[in-house]
């Protein structure tokens, strides 16, 4: 892809974001885009943002689990952008019409007292940088088709990069942990919608341990120049699959000792 086409696919991206209107499968319109296209779009997204006002707050690590990656057919995380009008407190509904189709997943945010990158950044670094960390829900949303609904092909993992891979809101909750307060590969939730349960998961399906999710984003973007800033929030990854959220969900995420994180849709 050219400079010129991802600038175009990011402007339709903001566009459907706004409108509320999907665009079709950039992979299927680009057959030949690779990581470095997907995050090159992602990228324009950024500086069209940051031009409209918007300010980072963090960073996103998704397809952490082995279960995302096989069924995308892919060995490694992706990542995306938090802007800070994606941040919702727990406990509040999230207005009618804001998101296209969302889901929620359940994640162990990481709050950062300093900045950290570097291509050999460690996990004694990560652990040293981190001010707290905390129960977290992200909120999915894809301004990409989920299938073309002419030859049924599915959207792959460029297409879901180039969507700030499909990142759409956050919502942390009211504890703050010492990040070895504890062992965060056994840290894990129940997700409910409704009263019901959906999923459940331990921080462990996040690359074996959160921490882990975190070096490898601080790795990754420093092949492209940029580091995890202090004060920025990182959400180190899912440990269960995306719950459906339609108008009139009411999600609860509790994770027990380490906290609870809550969020209506209206």
């Amino acid at each position: 892809m050219t400079p010129e086409a991802h600038a175009a696919a990011a402007a339709e991206l903001i566009i459907a974001e706004k409108t509320g209107e999907q665009i079709g499968l950039l992979s299927l319109r680009h057959p030949g885009m690779n990581m470095d296209d997907a995050y090159a779009i992602q990228n324009a997204i950024y500086q069209a943002k940051l031009a409209e006002g918007r300010r980072v707050i963090g960073w996103k690590i998704g397809l952490t689990s082995k279960a995302m990656q096989s069924a995308l057919g892919i060995d490694i995380p992706d990542s995306g952008i938090l802007f800070d009008d994606m941040v919702f407190q727990t406990g509040a509904v999230v207005p009618k019409g804001r998101f296209i189709q969302p889901r929620i997943e359940a994640e162990i945010a990481f709050v950062m007292k300093q900045a950290i990158g570097g291509a050999d950044v460690t996990r004694d670094a990560v652990i040293a940088a981190t001010d707290y960390v905390a129960p977290a829900i992200e909120i999915l949303d894809t301004r990409i088709l989920r299938a073309d609904p002419v030859t049924g092909k599915a959207r792959v993992v460029f297409d879901t990069i180039s969507d700030n891979a499909a990142n759409a809101g956050i919502v942390l909750g009211a504890e703050k942990h010492a990040v070895d307060a504890f062992d965060l590969r056994w840290v894990g939730a129940m997700v409910f919608r409704g009263g019901e349960i959906e999923e459940t998961g331990l921080g462990a399906g996040v690359l074996n341990d959160p921490v882990e999710s975190v070096v490898w984003l601080a790795r990754r973007m420093a092949q492209y120049g940029q580091q995890i800033e202090a004060g920025q929030v990182i959400l180190s990854g899912s440990f269960v699959r995306p719950v459906e959220c339609p108008a009139g969900a009411k999600i609860l995420a509790d994770y027990g000792p380490f906290g609870s994180v809550a969020i209506d849709f209206a």
